[in-house]
Formats: structure tokens, sequence, C-alpha cells
């Protein structure tokens, strides 16, 4: 708490005594100060002889109650000399959990960004700092995960195929140019649409977080492959990620679907082949080997998420704010989420969903709304 300016105690008249006539001349001498437990307000009590003397310990039996430091003796202050300066650190301080806070709702994408979307970097920043200058203390945040390309709800995040994953599309490609992964001459022109088309976004920053490519019969790699073949810190941070119990738990299952999913052009995991479908360990074992690949370069882009996401989250514990986090109130069918946790889910024997969300007829809707989700 910050120090208040020193605050001076005007001298009262004195305690009368029963002897006492009816208009006491005021008394110099000592003032002590009282702090009631759980009030914040300030008490000069008289101290002198006979029953004022009575007033000493009641008074540091609440100071005591409300301070360590009060504790260690009487702090007695002439008249008219300053309070010391730590005294504001003398009051109980309020529970920062019944304390009113004020905030804002806003997903990353909506930042102001220069390829269609706004993402992880600077930007993100500038935002928490703005959040602390005007007051703020709280942050709430849609769903990051990666929004299904094959739902037709285009970027929509709560449609995804994960609910664990983050989006790759959030991450800062200016920020994989500090990390060394990406050049400055790499990064593509800015691009300003009216609106926001996640698929120009897409072919705009996926090549250069995930894909290799071949120019003038040349191989290029780039930021997720350039991070597997590097060393130093940076790499060992990756594999510390991907050994994680935590994180492996469902980021193999989450690499294992997107593989398959590459690879077979299905609309649903319940169209899949057989051994596929129903998870054979044999068949996911060859997944793994023949698609090794992709595994490795989907696991790099999540860890470039979770490190700037990590970076975005330590800035905001720097300015006091808050991050409220939400997660898809339901999942996709076509998810890594059904596949590999089919008995949580109502599902009949092939795999289609028995039930699945919506909303009755309202006065948004005379038909209702049939979500298909979880």
């Amino acid at each position: 708490m910050a120090s208040s300016p020193p605050l001076r105690l005007l001298p009262r008249a004195a305690l009368a005594s029963s002897s006492s006539s009816l208009s006491p001349k005021p008394r110099t001498g000592l003032f002590s100060l009282a702090v009631a437990s759980g009030s914040s307000s300030l008490h000069p009590v008289a101290i002198g002889t006979g029953r004022n003397r009575l007033l000493r310990p009641l008074m540091s039996a609440a100071a005591a109650s409300c301070s360590p430091a009060l504790s260690t003796g009487h702090f007695d202050v002439g008249v008219g000399d300053d309070l010391p300066e730590e005294y504001g650190e003398w009051f109980p301080k309020k529970d920062l959990g019944e304390r009113r806070r004020v905030g804002v709702l806003l997903h990353p994408t909506s930042l102001q960004g220069p390829y269609g979307i706004g993402d992880l970097g600077d930007e993100a920043i500038r935002f928490l700092d703005w959040l602390h200058a005007a007051g703020c203390s709280v942050w709430q945040v849609l769903p990051l995960v990666p929004p299904g390309r094959k739902s037709r709800e285009d970027g929509s995040p709560y449609a995804g195929q994960d609910a664990n994953c983050g989006n790759t599309l959030l991450i800062s490609l200016e920020q994989l140019v500090k990390d060394g992964l990406l050049t400055q001459d790499e990064l593509p022109e800015p691009m300003d649409p009216e609106y926001v088309d996640f698929t120009k976004v897409a072919e705009v920053k996926d090549p250069l977080i995930a894909k290799t490519f071949h120019f003038r019969f040349q191989e290029v790699i780039k930021a997720a492959e350039r991070l597997i073949l590097s060393e130093g810190d940076l790499k060992i941070q990756f594999e510390d990620f991907r050994k994680d119990p935590e994180i492996s738990g469902w980021l193999e299952d989450a690499a294992l679907f997107a593989a398959i999913d590459n690879n077979i052009g299905k609309f649903a995991w319940n169209e899949w082949p057989e051994p596929l479908k129903n998870r054979y360990l044999v068949a996911l074992e060859e997944v793994y080997q023949s698609h090794k690949d992709f595994i490795d370069i989907f696991v790099a882009q999540q860890f470039l998420f979770q490190r700037q996401w990590q970076r975005v989250r330590n800035h905001a514990k720097e300015r006091g704010i808050k991050i409220m986090g939400d997660m898809p109130i339901y999942v996709g069918h076509h998810s890594a989420d059904v596949w590999a946790n089919r008995k949580l889910f109502m599902l009949d024997r092939r795999g289609f969903p028995t039930q699945v969300s919506g909303v009755p007829p309202d006065a948004f809707s005379e038909t209702g709304q049939l979500w298909g989700r979880f």
C-alpha cells in the first residue's frame, strides 16, 4: 500500500476527571494511535494519569490485532508530530476476493494484426498495458483452441478439433523472428482486409510456421522444422515440453488425430478405416512411424503457441491483470477429444452421436438451434 501524506494530530482536551470543571483546559502531552480491528480509522487517545492509563493496554491490544508492526511496542506520537511514514501499512488489508473488478472480454484475433487477425505478439502486450492504464484488472478470453476447418464454421473457437491445443494461427510471426526461427525477409506483406477471412490467414501463416516447401528446386524449411533441427536452450525447452506428462497425455492423441485426419479425406473420424476408428495399437503405431515428421512438426507448433501464450500471461501477471479463461462449452464430434475418449460421450456402436447440444425454439429462433456438438 502506498504511503499517504503525513498526518498531524491536533491536541484535544484531556479527559475530564471526576473533580474537573465543565470546561477543562487543553493539556499537552502524548497521543497514541488506536486502530480498531477491521477498521481503517485513526482514534487519537490522550494518555495521562488516572483512569486514562487504562486505555493504553486496550489500545495496544486492538492495534496488535491489525498489524504485526504495531505489536512490537507502543507508538506514541507527540502533539503536532508527524506520524511514521509506514503508518499506512498498519491497517488491516481488504480481502482481494471481495474487491470489485472491471475488465474486458476480447478474443486475441480481434486485436490489430498485420496478417488479417490479431495474434500473441506485441499488440497483445500493448493491450495489457492499456488495460492496466485504464484501471482494468481482468481480461476474459474466448477459447484459444484450433477452430475446426471441416465444420463449416470458419474460425469459430467453439467448433475446435481439440479442447487442449492452441490455435496456431495466433502464433506471432514477429516473435518467431525474435526467436531466430524466421528471418525478417521471410515475413509476408502486411494485409488489412475489410473482413476476416481465416482461410486466407491460414494460407499466409501456415507455410511460414509449419510447412516445408520447394522453391527453385530447393527445399525450404520454416519455423517449426527449424526448431526441431536446432540446438541450444530453445530446443531443450521444446524437448522438456514434449516430455511433460501433463502435456503428453493429451498432445500425443491430438498429434495422431491430426496426422490421420490430414492423410484421410473423410468428414468425420467414424468414417475412418476400422483399425484407426477404434484405435487399434498396431494401427496407431504404424501411423506414428509413417507420419513421424508431421507429428513432430505438429508438436513443435504447439510448443511455439504455448511459449508465446506464456509470455502474454507473464506480462499480464506483472501488470496485475487476471486472465479469465474460457473453454468450449461443448466439443466437436470430429475431434481428438471424442475419438480418444469415446466412453465419455453419447455415441452408438458406429460412433455416431445419439444426443447433441442445442436450444429449443425461442424469441431468437422460431425453429430452435441444433449445435451438433457434445
